[in-house]
């Protein structure tokens, strides 16, 4: 086995070790407010995300070619060169991964996958669609947790609106049964969005050894191995971040649930489907959980919990794209290029 065929089994395995890491690190964003409300068990909800998250994975490539998208330089290098890069890129967004999931913070797996490939980028000297990046990642990454911050808040006037005469116990025992529905249909927007980055970069590695064509379909195999890997990774848990998610920023109850989830699920939905943005899970979920815990009041959030979310959002692009420009300065030197 040449080195390149070496070197590809070696990106590909860890990208779908990545994917993993996803499905744990995110399993959090569908299922913490449906067992922080007692409407789900932690092991019925992580199942239930788990098979959702591989159904929403095959119904859809649109993401993944923006991913793919993102580096566009591969012509002027040689195949090791060209996996080299991608592999930093991974190896970076990998290490950011572990390290807020450590500290049980909910950042972005997709801003880390997407921050490494821009650090590699730079430094390795490929060329980095700007515009894309632009259109595609910034103004969606903005737009997203606005529209879930304002969506649940509207949302859950609504809810109080309606139900104002029903018995609080009521509308709890409704709402915990809705909160299946909703913790599905989010379950089934993060398979649909977060496997669909983990696609793009097995496919960024087929064009780069030269095994893919870039206008080529995505591989039937390259989409159900993504869509394993993060359902595995699903069930492995996420018990840190959900805590944060679930009880840290707020005590929520079924209705806030409900609304909090129902809205990030149709953000997800329409950035994947509408706009091909890769945008974020966690970003989503965390404001929409902010939106509908603040129609309580706003002292209810606990905002310094929520600044310490906000602050991970900033620097996981910049951080992910340093470890991944290090990683790169360090394995280029080893890898023949």
């Amino acid at each position: 086995m040449d080195l390149t065929t070496t070197l590809l089994i070696a990106v590909v395995a860890i990208a779908l070790f990545f994917d993993y890491t996803n499905g744990f690190h995110d399993a959090a964003n569908a299922i913490a407010t449906s067992v922080s409300t007692r409407a789900l068990t932690p092991r019925i909800a992580l199942t239930m995300a788990a098979v959702l998250n591989f159904v929403g994975a095959l119904l859809g490539v649109e993401v993944a070619k923006t991913i793919k998208d993102i580096l566009s330089g591969f012509d002027n290098l040689g195949a090791n060169a060209a996996l080299t890069v991608v592999l930093s890129a991974l190896v970076g967004a990998i290490a950011w991964n572990l390290i807020t999931w450590y500290f049980g913070i909910p950042s972005s797996s997709s801003h880390a996958l997407i921050g490494g490939l821009i650090g590699v980028g730079i430094v390795a000297g490929v060329g980095v669609d700007w515009q894309k990046v632009v259109d595609k990642v910034a103004i969606p990454m903005v737009m997203s947790p606005l529209i879930g911050f304002v969506g649940a808040f509207l949302v859950m006037l609504a809810i109080m609106w309606i139900f104002r005469r029903a018995r609080p116990q009521q509308v709890n025992r409704g709402f915990r049964l809705a909160q299946t529905v909703s913790a599905a249909g989010l379950s089934l927007g993060h398979g649909l969005q977060d496997a669909q980055k983990t696609m793009g970069v097995i496919l960024l590695a087929l064009i780069a050894s030269g095994h893919h064509a870039s206008n080529d379909e995505i591989p039937l195999w390259v989409i159900v191995s993504a869509a394993a890997a993060i359902s595995l990774g699903t069930m492995s848990g996420g018990m840190r971040i959900m805590r944060t998610m679930g009880r840290k920023i707020i005590a929520l109850d079924p209705p806030r649930g409900f609304a909090a989830e129902s809205v990030a699920a149709t953000v997800l939905y329409g950035m994947a489907i509408g706009l091909h943005a890769p945008v974020s899970t966690t970003h989503t979920m965390t404001s929409a959980i902010m939106g509908a815990g603040a129609t309580k009041r706003f002292s209810a959030v606990r905002w310094g919990v929520a600044r310490g979310i906000v602050f991970a959002w900033i620097v996981t692009i910049p951080a992910a794209a340093l470890m991944a420009a290090l990683t790169y300065g360090i394995v280029s030197h080893i890898i023949p290029q």
